[in-house]
């Protein structure tokens, strides 16, 4: 795996002198040297590590990462069986919160679906409170190829079909069910299934984080892959407009897409107040009473472990300590920063080369869309094209979470994930006033870091940030698990479809659907 670090080698002399004095003599002015060193050396975070001089290559980060011979494969590796015609109900869900929940919610639905045997009904995209955004499923994404993408996979319906029976029209009433949170596949076969065989259908709501992400199963595992990076596209028009941008973002070199997470509700849900004025204080106080568990936060305690977001300037001071230097053009997928400019004065004046998809494209639908779906489907296009991606915030419900692992899986593509528990103490000291040594204890924080290549997921990441290895394999490996696919299972799946009696025409009438075999 790649780091793309400077190596640095230690060169230890022992001495060859015979006698015991000797060795002594140099085994006392070797522990001097060292204690000098020590009280004369700037200030350095116990970081468990060596605190040997490194160095991070801007040149190197600019590319993707090591793949190590892993390639993204999310098709089938095992008998995977088509959708019966005849299913056992259909399933209705509500997806709940911003466009990473969302996304996760619907790989899960079409996962439920599958497990289930039922027929999936186009998910629901919750118009909530904060996104003040009623785009639905049909405004955000493409249905045809959404569909046809998942045909080995599920049946999909656009709504729950009406029963003609005896002369007469009768409407499935669907089963409204709470899942609970992370529920087992053993909730959805029996307590779900029993609902769905005893009404016909049932409507899952809300469906944010209602299926366990660890299953021991990696077929599962590749169908919430297929569904995530092949089959949820953007609506054509969305695609124009992110790609224009990313073209005109290229046309002056490599960019950097950030996702800024200092907005109102991350800070109040954080408990980050003290570094606001009292005026400021009270709105997000008064935010989180009204959408967050009471819980006392205290925030020297937060920002010492690494709980609060960073600032504009601490992501600034990152860049600068890595090696960014003024002129690299950076790209803001943000909502509305609280504390106004005064916050992005500092980060303006490390990197003022700063766009956003307003600047870049002052389009109608973007200017009326901004903080919408919409404006956040945009942002997530750029980012995911974007040489350099650093999320600031990278929590299990983040934006951020699904682009990780779009990344990883769209090539190994580099991503800068600052360790705010690592970093705290570095931020403090200089704020009171230890500033010698700043820039090398950031960086040897950040050497730590993986920079985008194929690693090992440990909780709490989750499986949409790090999909690694089940959604990957590799052309010459001595593991069958980790072997890819042959290329040939296009033509068998649909020598399974035919076989089952079902209508292959049928599934075959978009151009765009992507290949199995690509995936």
């Amino acid at each position: 795996m790649r780091r793309r670090l400077g190596h640095h080698r230690q060169h230890g002399k022992q001495g060859g002198g015979g006698g015991l004095l000797a060795k002594l003599s140099i085994a006392v002015l070797f522990l001097l040297i060292c204690s000098l060193s020590l009280l004369s050396a700037p200030f350095t975070p116990n970081t468990n590590g060596s605190t040997a001089p490194s160095q991070i290559s801007v040149e190197e980060l600019w590319k993707s990462a090591n793949s190590g011979g892993w390639k993204p494969s999310s098709a089938p590796r095992s008998k995977w069986p088509p959708p019966p015609k005849e299913t056992n109900g259909y399933l209705r869900v509500r997806c709940n919160g911003g466009l990473n929940q969302q996304r996760s919610a619907i790989c899960n639905a079409v996962l439920a679906a599958r497990i289930m045997n039922a027929t999936l009904v186009l998910p629901e995209l919750d118009a909530n409170s904060f996104w003040h955004d009623d785009s639905g499923f049909h405004g955000l994404y493409d249905v045809e190829h959404f569909i046809q993408s998942l045909r080995f996979d599920v049946q999909i319906v656009e709504r729950i079909p009406e029963i003609h029976k005896n002369g007469k029209t009768k409407k499935i009433k669907a089963f409204q069910l709470r899942p609970p949170r992370d529920a087992p596949i053993s909730w959805y076969t029996i307590d779900a299934l029993k609902k769905m065989k005893e009404h016909g259908a049932i409507y899952l709501s809300p469906f944010s984080h209602r299926l366990a992400e660890e299953i021991d199963n990696p077929e599962y595992q590749r169908l919430r892959c297929r569904v995530n990076y092949h089959a949820l596209r953007f609506k054509p028009h969305i695609m124009k407009l992110s790609e224009s941008i990313v073209d005109k973002l290229r046309a002056q070199g490599h960019f950097m897409a950030i996702h800024l997470r200092f907005e109102m509700d991350m800070l109040s849900f954080a408990g980050c107040f003290d570094i606001f004025t009292s005026a400021e204080q009270k709105i997000l106080k008064k935010y989180r009473k009204e959408n967050f568990a009471d819980k006392t936060l205290i925030y020297k305690e937060r920002r010492a472990i690494g709980k609060c977001p960073l600032t504009p300037e601490e992501v600034g001071l990152i860049l600068r300590a890595m090696g960014f230097n003024n002129s690299t053009r950076i790209y803001l997928a943000a909502g509305e920063l609280f504390g106004g400019e005064r916050f992005m004065t500092p980060f303006r004046a490390l990197f003022p080369r700063l766009e956003n998809h307003s600047s870049v494209d002052a389009s109608e639908e973007l200017a009326t869309n901004s903080q919408g779906l919409i404006g956040s489907a945009v942002d997530y296009m750029v980012c995911l094209l974007a040489d350099i991606f650093m999320p600031t915030y990278d929590g299990p419900s983040n934006f951020a979470n699904n682009l990780l692992g779009h990344r990883l899986y769209y090539g190994f593509r580099t991503n800068i994930r600052p360790d705010r528990k690592g970093l705290a103490p570095v931020f403090i000291a200089r704020e009171n006033g230890r500033t010698a040594g700043f820039e090398e204890a950031v960086r040897h924080v950040m050497l730590k870091t993986n920079f985008g290549g194929p690693h090992k997921r440990i909780s709490p990441e989750s499986f949409y940030t790090n999909s690694w290895p089940e959604c990957f394999c590799q052309m010459e490996t001595q593991n069958p698990a980790h072997k890819c696919p042959s290329e040939n299972v296009m033509q068998n799946l649909h020598s399974q479809l035919a076989s089952e009696n079902i209508d292959v025409e049928q599934y075959n009438r978009s151009d765009s659907t992507i290949s199995l075999a690509e995936r």
